[in-house]
């Protein structure tokens, strides 16, 4: 079935600025609650919020087999688990929709004025209920830097690590959606010289600059995905902010790795784009040397040209932009890792979440963390405001932003926005 909604030619009646992250051919997902406290699923075109519950009680999703209630819910997981074919058959249909030529919707006002929001009008949600979570490790830069900094630095990579795309299990009741503050951890430390570690507010607390993908139900346990039908179970992907307590992280992480330092909070933006929205911007991923076992190896563009910008606005003060990355320099693609998580027969649902990891490049503006652009905090950034950082200060929001562009159209993720409070006080 040929994806027509990524038609680059299309325009769409509705007014879309040159710049903007949503035009006709993105069509993401997402659930917001409506002016009048309706929570609905969604899509977004420029800055208009579209309301998929009300098309779909009006009709205009007829032909396609849909559960009735399908749009009108408070997550998307039902209609990911649909599948493939029904997630391209409704995006293909919201673009025949908004079609600048296509009279049907255009010239009804009585349904627009149902259908069509202000997105400063809604208030977004988070997309999907997340039933499990999984963070990789799959940037070598990333990887590289921390192994230089805290181990031998002729021996960076840990042995495993160019064979398996290296994960650990999350924790899905922090993840939350862009605009919520996050309240600085309190946990373990030992401090430089003491044998006895301290409880109390972390002190390097860290962004991490990550994309995550969303799964639909992809096996049955004990089944495994091969890597060559591993990018059909994928729905779409998010920014992430995976929030880090470097000291915390340090202290607690051997033997068993990530715990309090990584579970406090994660960030993600609203909408998910498709994986069919962002198939023209498909790519060749870094070359795997050694070659991968048999199980992970592929084939063709399996990395995708995403921009990636991360901002840190002080308290009162201008955003600063600090970091300008690319989901391309990913070393495990998502297939592989989708792979690799099931290969020991472990299910994956329709919500399930997976992390990225730091996704940093080879040249220092491209690290996609604090720990990696002040290395450990040795090298400060100095902020316009002529304040220095070498982590994340109380009352200072990290932004993250994301977008495809080639030579006929640009699409986008919007944003992930959170701000840093004060460690939480029980009164």
């Amino acid at each position: 079935m040929p994806i027509t909604a990524n038609n680059p030619n299309r325009k769409s009646w509705i007014d879309v600025q040159t710049d903007s992250d949503f035009p006709i051919q993105n069509i993401p997902f997402g659930v917001f609650l409506t002016k009048d406290d309706i929570i609905t699923i969604g899509t977004r075109i420029g800055n208009c919020a579209i309301d998929l519950g009300a098309m779909q009680q009006l009709n205009y999703f007829e032909g396609i087999e849909l559960t009735d209630d399908m749009f009108m819910q408070d997550t998307l997981n039902d209609f990911i688990s649909d599948g493939k074919k029904t997630w391209r058959l409704v995006r293909n249909r919201i673009g025949d929709l908004f079609d600048s030529e296509n009279p049907k919707l255009r010239d009804n006002k009585a349904h627009r004025d149902i259908i069509i929001f202000d997105i400063n009008e809604v208030e977004m949600q988070l997309p999907v209920l997340i039933g499990d979570y999984t963070d990789f490790y799959s940037s070598k830069e990333h990887a590289t830097n921390v192994g230089k900094m805290f181990r031998d630095p002729e021996n960076a990579l840990l042995p495993n690590w160019l064979h398996i795309p290296v994960g650990y299990h999350g924790r899905s009741s922090t993840i939350i959606p862009s605009g919520i503050p996050v309240h600085r951890p309190m946990g373990q430390t030992l401090p430089n010289g003491d044998t006895q570690p301290v409880f109390g507010p972390s002190r390097l607390v860290d962004f991490e600059l990550e994309m995550a993908f969303i799964t639909t139900d992809a096996n049955i346990m004990g089944e495994n995905i091969p890597v060559s039908e591993a990018e059909d179970y994928i729905f779409g992907m998010v920014l992430l902010n995976d929030w880090s307590a470097r000291d915390i992280q340090k202290w607690e992480y051997v033997p068993l790795g990530p715990f309090l330092a990584k579970n406090f909070a994660s960030s993600i933006s609203p909408w998910i784009v498709t994986m069919d929205a962002l198939e023209p911007f498909r790519t060749k991923g870094p070359q795997q040397e050694p070659a991968p076992l048999p199980y992970l190896q592929q084939k063709g563009k399996k990395a995708f040209d995403i921009n990636l910008e991360v901002y840190l606005t002080p308290k009162d003060g201008e955003s600063n932009l600090i970091s300008k990355s690319n989901f391309k320099y990913m070393y495990w693609s998502m297939a592989q890792q989708l792979t690799h998580h099931t290969s020991n027969g472990c299910k994956v649902n329709s919500g399930d979440m997976m992390g990225s990891g730091t996704i940093s490049g080879p040249t220092p503006e491209s690290f996609g963390s604090m720990l990696e652009l002040t290395w450990g905090g040795k090298n400060p950034i100095k902020l316009s405001n002529g304040t220095e950082r070498k982590f994340i200060d109380d009352n200072d929001t990290v932004t993250m932003k994301g977008y495809c562009k080639n030579s006929q159209f640009r699409i986008g993720f919007g944003e992930v926005s959170s701000k840093l409070l004060p460690a939480f006080v029980r009164k």
